[in-house]
């Protein structure tokens, strides 16, 4: 009976032991074929560590390819102290090399830590530094990659652009605006270590960082230039509080050159006070437009049919009485009796007064609101402006008067431009934009495109044709004559604004503006110009920004390839100035007939010979009367 016990016993060890058994080879074989991706993955976290590769941030491009933000790559100190044999000497020849105090360098070996990256004083290093830290050959001490930003154009195009911190995060303008694109994926070295930190046997894994998205620009740096060169030329000769300019395409909204001065070195901006840094002023300067705003007054009143610029006519006798104020012509004794093109030509802003109380400040203020002014436009850059226009309820005959010439109100450089573009384009107003593309890094393949985005209609074609030729005919006949380009059709409108301080207006102190349109009759391009109380000028723009933006235009014609065209209206010439005359065919002549030919110019000869067998300027170039032309002769 006891042995029967006693087997039973046994067999039932005997079956637990067999289970166990089961169980262990079981465990086995789901540890090793069905659980080991998991184990592995878990003990490969345990044992590895990172050594990071920051990747590079997406380039910025102009419309053309140009790089305006680029990447240079650096190196970068990091310890992993565990591994550090020695640390009182790796602490010494660190701080050595790198210029700083040993009790500094030593917070960052002996800090109790996996990974330690020696931060600032080991960030960015320079090639000598790097080449000494490594030839130490210091357990435990690693230079990795490490991406800076570089701006290759320095100040140009600067607060637009913006700039990164030291992390290579966007801190400002479109490197804050598109960070999410711009920033890679970074990358890391990973290598095996024990919970001491001593390296294990196994070998070390490589993954490659992601660089970040290109941005493609809707800025032409061929205009970026023309501008930061006219720019850096009015600081020079003016020395104005401050400058700015901005072209735009206004049949799309597109943002081809953007600039201000102040402006700053995103390479080194740490040199600069926040005040130079954040303030991008056409999209954020706000201040009292002047005559430019006369512009639109006068496409308002077209619009409604208040006034035919060529037939109706207004007496200016200098001034006008509105209420207790009385408001006067720029001109002493006024223009006299003019058409009410003749008033936009001549600026004449007792004339405006007639049309603001045509219009009535119902609708008038209707046309402000419609054409974009007390609102911010939508730019794609931070930091943009509302201006101020009055309150409806606020507005008496006075202010009516004032807003009509551009006084009173206060409205942003870009709102301006794009409500010009709208006057200008057939009646669309656009938003206006900077970036045009986002693209793959390593294909540069289009991951996404920005188009343009009307907002609302503001005129009709009908009167955007008429306001095209009257700002070509104010620039041909008015007050933009300086702006003048022989050949090609230029359309503009100069105004000189008095600033105001603490609700009254300072004596001689100014902002000179110029729009300037190209071609006037099919614009491709409008310029718009301020310059903040310049010195050392005549206190009318007319003498100050339009010269600057005629040398600007000039540019833009080249960079866009703009053609001449004929059927421009004539410069209205003064004794002062340049009268264009065509140059006459004279190849095969002789030198006699040739010089009675060109009579209306200066000529030179070169060569041997009696026979004209080539002429500079071509024959139908229309030059200044009194130029040089050259001949060369031959038999």
């Amino acid at each position: 009976m006891f042995t029967k016990k006693v087997d039973a016993r046994i067999k039932i060890v005997m079956i637990i032991i067999f289970l166990l058994f089961f169980l262990i080879i079981f465990k086995v074989f789901y540890i090793q074929l069905i659980d080991y991706k998991r184990l592995s993955s878990l003990a490969n976290d345990l044992w590895s560590r990172d050594l990071p590769i920051e990747a590079n941030r997406g380039l910025i491009l102009d419309r053309n390819g140009v790089i305006l933000a680029d990447n240079l790559t650096t190196t970068s100190l990091v310890l992993i102290p565990n591994q550090i044999q020695d640390k009182e000497q790796t602490s010494i020849k660190l701080a050595e090399i790198l210029g700083v105090s040993k009790e500094e360098m030593d917070k960052h070996v002996t800090k109790k830590t996996s990974i330690e990256r020696v931060h600032p004083e080991g960030r960015r290093l320079s090639y000598e530094v790097a080449d000494k830290i490594e030839q130490l050959n210091l357990p435990g001490v690693y230079l990795v990659k490490e991406a800076k930003r570089y701006y290759p154009y320095g100040n140009s195009l600067s607060h637009v652009l913006g700039y990164v911190g030291i992390d290579n995060q966007g801190l400002a303008g479109l490197e804050l605006q598109y960070d999410e694109y711009l920033t890679g994926e970074a990358g890391a070295i990973k290598y095996f270590a024990d919970a001491k930190g001593g390296n294990l046997n196994l070998s070390d894994v490589y993954l490659k960082p992601q660089d970040g998205m290109n941005l493609q620009l809707t800025i032409d740096y061929k205009i970026q230039v023309s501008l930061e060169r006219e720019l850096d030329n009015v600081v020079d000769m003016f020395k104005p509080d401050m400058a700015l300019a901005v072209v735009i395409d206004p049949n799309n909204g597109e943002i081809l050159g953007m600039s201000s001065r102040p402006n700053y070195d995103p390479n080194n901006y740490q040199n600069y006070t926040m005040e130079e840094l954040s303030r991008n002023l056409p999209i954020w300067a706000s201040y009292e437009p002047g005559s430019t705003f006369k512009i639109i007054t006068t496409a308002a009143t077209v619009e409604e049919g208040l006034v035919d610029l060529f037939k109706d006519t207004f007496d200016d006798s200098g001034s006008v009485q509105v209420e207790n104020a009385r408001i006067k012509c720029w001109k002493a004794g006024g223009h006299g009796h003019q058409t009410f093109l003749q008033v936009l030509e001549n600026s004449c802003n007792p004339g405006f007064v007639k049309m603001g109380q045509l219009l009535g400040k119902e609708k008038l203020f209707s046309y402000l609101d419609l054409f974009g002014f007390g609102n911010k436009t939508g730019i794609d850059l931070n930091g943009e402006g509302t201006g101020i226009i009055f309150p409806l309820e606020k507005v008496g005959p006075v202010e009516l008067a004032t807003t009509a010439f551009g006084q009173g109100v206060s409205v942003t450089p870009i709102q301006q431009v794009a409500a010009v573009s709208a006057v200008l384009n057939g009646g669309n107003l656009y938003k206006p934009f900077v970036v045009k593309n986002i693209l793959e890094p390593e294909t540069n393949s289009i991951v996404k495109t920005f188009d343009k985005e009307l907002v609302r209609k503001t005129i009709s074609e009908e009167t955007s044709e008429i306001m095209r030729y009257a700002l070509e005919s104010v620039v041909a006949k008015g007050g933009g004559k300086a702006a003048y380009i022989d050949g090609y059709r230029i359309g503009g409108k100069t105004g000189t604004a008095q600033k105001v301080e603490n609700g009254h207006y300072l004596v001689n102190n100014y902002i000179m503006s110029f729009v300037g349109i190209v071609p006037s009759n099919n614009p491709q391009a409008i310029l718009y110009i301020a310059i903040d109380n310049p010195k050392n000028t005549a206190l009318l723009s007319s003498y100050t920004t339009t010269p600057i933006a005629r040398r600007i235009l000039l540019d833009i014609i080249e960079a866009l390839g703009i053609e001449k065209q004929e059927g421009g209206i004539e410069k209205d010439y003064q004794w002062n100035d340049d009268v264009y005359v065509e140059v006459t065919n004279v190849i095969g002549m002789d030198v006699k007939e040739a010089t009675k030919a060109l009579s209306d110019f200066e000529v030179e000869y070169s060569g041997v010979g009696t026979k004209v067998i080539e002429q500079s300027p071509k024959a139908g170039e229309r030059i200044a009367k009194g130029s040089t032309i050259r001949l060369l002769l031959g038999s």
